[in-house]
């Protein structure tokens, strides 16, 4: 029972995870009603920053103190994360307003190639650490309820708990602000919320900001764990199953999606890895959508889209 709770809370973690970098999918679809494939490499983007410039700001301004570093490194990335937003906006989707879904979504892929170039120039392609300073050694738990207890990791526990903050954060951002209203509005129908007076180039621009913010912050933990390197946009794209699963169009759904997606992929790799020769960690995610797209294609929480003719 032990060793199935730790597995339970290991992919706990691992999803909240996914579900940070969900969001991030969900709030660009939301705003433009276009799957934004460059998240991913939002994603490695921000996590090349925040690596660099904690190391490149030390040497600029001369002190040694770690704790500083990083903060200043982590406002000078999300400059550089609002400054893309800004140019996306005014060089690519202000371009593209009232255009076909399938045009967007290739302006997308576009954006994607174009932030992996730009991250190898600017900031290399060497695998760089984001030391934030989590502790390492192992936390355990509940020594009096199973015998053993449960061996809990320190730093996937606290990322885990920073991610589900943020969760919460966006999605009241999202819900009961006059601007997440706006870009409701604006998702809902372009023209009309320009009609009434919304300011359609504004609400991209927070909303790209927003989805880079996220980002952000879903590049330093997984570069915590992982290394910075530019297989990080892989890891990013795990979240594509978690919002066809969880539904395009819903916060909760991106959150609840990615703990089950988390979980699933963890229970699945201990209890049926022995019998299918392992593996199973690296498509379950992916398998898991396809069966969806198949009986359920809006998701659990999802809007169903009905065209009338």
């Amino acid at each position: 029972m032990g060793f199935f709770l730790e597995t339970l809370f290991g992919g706990l973690m691992v999803g909240m995870l996914y579900s940070l970098i969900a969001i991030g999918f969900v709030l660009i679809y939301k705003a433009s009603g276009v799957f934004n494939f460059a998240q991913g490499a939002m994603v490695l983007f921000a996590a090349l920053a925040m690596a660099r410039f904690s190391e490149w700001i030390p040497k600029w301004l001369g002190f040694e103190s770690q704790i500083l570093a990083n903060l200043l490194a982590f406002f000078a990335a999300m400059a550089v994360m609002i400054a893309v937003a800004w140019l996306i906006e005014r060089l690519v989707l202000s371009k593209l307003v009232n255009q076909e879904g399938i045009t967007l979504l290739m302006a997308t892929l576009g954006i994607a190639y174009f932030l992996d170039g730009l991250g190898q120039s600017i900031f290399g392609n060497d695998i760089y650490k984001i030391d934030v300073g989590m502790p390492k050694d192992p936390l355990m738990v509940l020594e009096n309820v199973f015998q053993g207890g449960l061996l809990l990791s320190q730093e996937d526990l606290i990322a885990a708990l920073v991610a589900a903050a943020l969760v919460v954060v966006l999605a009241l951002f999202f819900q009961k602000t006059s601007t997440g209203r706006a870009l409701r509005a604006v998702a809902d129908d372009h023209q009309a919320a320009q009609s009434i007076g919304i300011p359609l180039n504004r609400i991209w621009v927070i909303v790209w900001s927003v989805a880079g913010f996220a980002a952000l912050v879903a590049g330093i933990i997984w570069g915590s764990k992982l290394g910075v390197q530019f297989s990080l946009s892989l890891v990013a794209l795990k979240a594509l199953p978690v919002v066809i699963l969880g539904g395009l169009t819903s916060i909760p759904g991106a959150i609840v999606g990615g703990l089950l997606i988390g979980v699933g992929e963890k229970l699945s790799e201990i209890y049926l890895g022995p019998m299918l020769g392992g593996g199973i960690e690296i498509w379950f995610a992916y398998v898991l959508a396809l069966v969806f797209l198949l009986v359920r294609p809006q998701g659990l929480f999802g809007e169903k889209i009905i065209d009338r003719v």
